[in-house]
């Protein structure tokens, strides 16, 4: 394989394979993230075309962030029993035939079943815990600073695409523009066929930093116990305080980031007369800011008390949300909010999968975040949803944005509660 003789060629050098492989997760986690945010940029065109309400096509994004969240501990599952390289080919697959078949689209359950349902299981076959899976097994040093990088992708990804399929969209129609995230998609699977691989072993290597090689666990061996291992390590880790912690902060963070602000963003402003393409534009400069801010969360997390990281990250983005609804939406005003509120765009991924680490153990740790990460995901499609009712009803996101600010207030204090000790609770394994 290449990736074998290449591994030889670096490790000839004194270079490791890992990043190569962070590279690729890279890659493919910008990608899948582009195909996650796409269907923001096509509410209006869709609403013109066959007059959806914002409501009915928030319900479809609504179920697509919830099976995106939902599948990550089963994914995490998978990737530990079938290998991360056959999981990823797997999910990008997935996602190219639910897009292509929504091409052909006419009906409002087609929307729900081709970009809710199998974009949703698609995406969240790797979604956020292949970043966390990747980071913990080919990295012993330099884990935060990598889950950083990893993290800044996803909100990358979702985001940078945006003015390139919004004016794409108005010139020459959404599905045109769909093509674009189709063929992207296409050239990253053959990339991960060719330089991905599951483990440092593979390649006869340790971890990043690490001496000895780790072999590959002992995984359950029929599809019933692999499907119960998510079950029980949610069993046991609900047991614990900080679990729900997480978990609930992370709902937070993903109603306060894709469900709302990813979905509903363009059309804000829409309704203020900004252009598809203007504020477009502005989410690619959250996604900049993002990535600068990601990376230093990354570095900060290993260096930092990330209880205190997480109370900065939220307490900054819900001020920045409550300055939203009382700015002029000049050009001066929304790039102001897109550089405060874009530096911690996810900026709480590192220090929220350090502190699961640390109070759970590696070996669990993908699973764990999986079902926190799902909690970030049904915050995302209550917002999505909320956000299009708030539309509907009251003809204004401007309830959605404060309550969405508050929230992130009350997040920033609740997460200081989480226990400072270091220690750690390793769960059974099923």
């Amino acid at each position: 394989m290449l990736s074998t003789a290449l591994a030889a060629r670096m490790r000839r050098q004194d270079r490791h394979y890992g990043w190569v492989v962070a590279a690729v997760t890279f890659l493919t986690m910008l990608v899948v993230a582009g195909a996650v945010g796409a269907p923001g940029v096509f509410i209006r065109p869709l609403q013109a075309e066959y007059g959806w309400s914002a409501a009915d096509i928030s319900g479809a994004l609504a179920v697509r962030f919830i099976l995106f969240g939902g599948m990550g501990p089963f994914a995490a599952a998978f990737m530990n029993r079938f290998g991360v390289r056959r999981m990823m080919l797997v999910s990008l697959g997935i996602v190219i035939a639910g897009l292509l078949a929504s091409l052909g689209m006419t009906q409002l359950w087609q929307l729900f079943l081709l970009w809710g349902v199998v974009v949703g299981i698609g995406t969240g076959l790797t979604a956020m815990v292949l970043g966390a899976t990747v980071a913990t097994r080919w990295f012993s040093e330099r884990r935060g600073l990598v889950i950083g990088l990893l993290s800044a992708s996803t909100a990358t990804g979702q985001l940078a695409f945006m003015p390139l399929l919004a004016a794409m969209s108005e010139s020459v129609g959404w599905r045109a523009a769909m093509l674009i995230v189709c063929g992207a998609i296409m050239v990253v699977a053959l990339v991960v066929l060719l330089l991905m691989r599951d483990r440092p072993a593979d390649v006869g290597l340790s971890p990043y930093g690490a001496d000895a090689i780790e072999p590959a666990p002992a995984q359950a061996a029929t599809l019933g116990a692999l499907l119960m291992t998510p079950l029980v390590v949610l069993r046991d880790a609900a047991k614990v305080p900080t679990f729900w912690v997480l978990f609930f902060s992370f709902f937070i963070c993903g109603a306060t980031t894709n469900g709302l602000v990813q979905t509903h963003f363009i059309a804000l402003c829409g309704d203020y007369g900004l252009a598809a393409v203007g504020a477009a534009s502005m989410l690619a400069m959250m996604g900049l800011f993002d990535f600068a801010g990601t990376l230093g969360s990354g570095w900060l997390s290993d260096r930092v008390d990330n209880r205190w990281l997480l109370f900065w990250y939220y307490g900054l983005r819900g001020l920045s949300l409550l300055y939203l609804p009382f700015s002029d939406f000049s050009l001066y005003s929304l790039s102001l909010f897109a550089m405060f509120y874009g530096l911690d765009w996810v900026a709480t991924v590192p220090p929220t999968v350090k502190l699961t680490a640390q109070r759970f153990g590696a070996a669990q740790a993908n699973i764990v975040f999986g079902w926190i990460f799902a909690g970030h995901q049904l915050g995302a499609a209550s917002a999505a949803l909320g956000g299009g009712l708030s539309r509907t009803l009251w003809q204004s996101y401007m309830p959605a944005f404060v309550a969405a600010g508050v929230l992130c207030l009350t997040d920033a204090a609740t997460v200081l509660t989480i226990g400072r000790g270091g220690g750690r609770r390793q769960l059974a394994a099923a």
